[in-house]
């Protein structure tokens, strides 16, 4: 079977177009309906009869509708994420990632679709072959990381997100507030903080978020910051101030919060992962970068560290 023709555009490719158009990720919202919808065909029709995944054919022959097309360009969009995020998470914790940590990483809320996401990209001949999996459980047991590292589709998007930030003089940058002023690298000069990118809607930021801010109340006092960098307005998502003042007041979160710009996206490894975290010292220097969700209590050791805290 074919997977590459000019009527026949792989997975894969499709993907890659979506997201450099795109240049960003795209909203974590979804149709749960339309979403089970689409993972049930994929498990039935691909999955079990092992056949590569024909996007053409889903998009003109299967998935016909908006709703339908707006899920499968968000599940494209995490296909193409899985494996960096696999990889960054395997490096900055040593631990390979569950279903669950994708799932929540991601938004998946159909039962079992983590795993057939990481089925069709077994299936898919331009995906590395980076994982070995449970033939039971479909829990990936080793991660191969030089293989992603080495594939020329994901390898700059590896050397900017792992390149060992840890030790590192924080880049400059300067940022609109939600308030209205604007924020810099020298505002912040001799005080510790917490980077905090994220977008609205994302699952885990949305998650950590109220716990983030308890962070900030609990060490206001030894010096600390959170600064809460939104990525709405880059990655073209259809939030308005209203709604995220909204949230903010909502869930009484206490941070700093400022809109993030392309050249602090760029500064700081062109951020692809959501919520993407950067531990800086009084000193400017980043002590310790995190990707993906963190269990409260790695980013509450974090802090202390810097803080001098025992």
């Amino acid at each position: 079977m074919r997977v590459f023709t000019a009527r026949a555009i792989p997975l894969f490719a499709l993907w890659l177009l979506i997201i450099s158009s795109m240049g960003s990720v795209a909203s974590a919202q979804s149709n749960s309906a339309v979403e089970k919808r689409i993972v049930d065909y994929l498990r039935e029709h691909h999955v079990k009869p092992k056949q590569p995944v024909v996007v053409s054919n889903l998009l003109n022959n299967v998935f016909t509708g908006e709703e339908e097309r707006k899920e499968i360009n968000r599940l494209f969009n995490v296909f193409f994420k899985i494996p960096l995020f696999v990889v960054q998470h395997k490096v900055a914790t040593d631990r390979i990632p569950t279903l669950e940590d994708i799932s929540r990483q991601f938004n998946l809320s159909v039962a079992g679709e983590a795993d057939v996401l990481l089925s069709v990209m077994e299936l898919d001949p331009r995906i590395p072959k980076f994982m070995t999996r449970d033939r039971d459980g479909g829990e990936i047991l080793s991660v191969d990381i030089e293989a992603v590292k080495s594939d020329p589709r994901f390898s700059q998007a590896i050397e900017r997100t792992l390149a060992g930030w840890s030790g590192r003089a924080a880049p400059e940058f300067t940022l609109d507030l939600f308030s209205g002023d604007n924020i810099s690298l020298k505002d912040l000069s001799g005080k510790n903080y917490l980077i905090y990118f994220w977008f609205s809607g994302c699952p885990p930021c949305m998650k950590l978020a109220p716990y983030l801010s308890k962070l900030q109340e609990k060490y206001t006092d030894s010096n600390f910051l959170v600064l809460a960098v939104n990525a709405d307005r880059l990655l073209g998502l259809n939030t308005t101030d209203k709604e995220r003042a909204a949230y903010i007041e909502e869930n009484a979160l206490r941070l700093e919060f400022a809109h993030s710009n392309r050249e602090m996206q760029e500064a700081y490894g062109n951020i692809s992962v959501y919520p993407t975290f950067f531990l800086v010292d009084s000193k400017s220097v980043i002590r310790k970068h995190y990707i993906g969700y963190q269990a409260p209590e790695v980013l509450a050791s974090g802090i202390e560290q810097i803080l001098g805290i025992e």
